[in-house]
């Protein structure tokens, strides 16, 4: 097998696994030793570098992973961003609220802190990965239970639920005068 014909096979093997794999592996899937291998690898690497591609060829130790070229980073942000930065409206951020701060709860104690139907909104936010279902009340109906994800604390900046606003205490000492 040529050289650029195994950077080719390489390049679309690590462009479809999307993760690290281990040369070892890689080698045996080709019927190659590590050692007929590791020309491919370094040419890969170099190629992409030297052709300023898109993807480049990462190493890891003993694994090899694609990954998008680094000066390139701000254009895909640019295309991405707007999807991500898209703002919930008031009804959606009422839900997630709720979700947050009395989680894990069901549509059923959402819509009776609401007053109005939030399927939409549980929706929403599901789709985005704001929540999640963790679960079933056992109850009947058994209704899906939900809470917020890690990439809820990730959106809004949080390290733990512990860093969600409190109400603030009114304080009932009275003041001198």
């Amino acid at each position: 097998m040529e050289i650029n014909e195994l950077c080719g096979i390489l390049e679309s093997i690590l462009y479809v696994a999307g993760e690290p794999v281990r040369i070892d592996t890689l080698a045996h899937a080709l019927n190659l030793t590590q050692m007929e291998l590791e020309p491919a690898i370094e040419q890969l690497r170099d190629n992409c570098l030297l052709e300023k591609r898109g993807l480049r060829l990462n190493r890891h130790g003993m694994e090899i992973q694609m990954s998008i070229n680094p000066e390139y980073a701000k254009y895909v942000e640019m295309l991405l961003q707007p999807v991500q930065k898209q703002s919930l409206s008031q009804a959606v951020m009422e839900t997630l609220s709720i979700i947050a701060y009395r989680q894990p709860v069901t549509k059923a104690d959402i819509e009776a802190i609401r007053g109005v139907k939030c399927d939409y909104s549980v929706q929403l936010l599901l789709a985005r990965g704001l929540i999640q279902e963790s679960g079933r009340r056992e109850t009947l109906g058994r209704p899906i239970l939900y809470t917020t994800t890690d990439k809820f604390l990730e959106h809004f900046g949080l390290e733990g639920l512990f860093d969600l606003p409190r109400e603030k205490q009114e304080s009932t000492e009275e003041v001198p005068t």
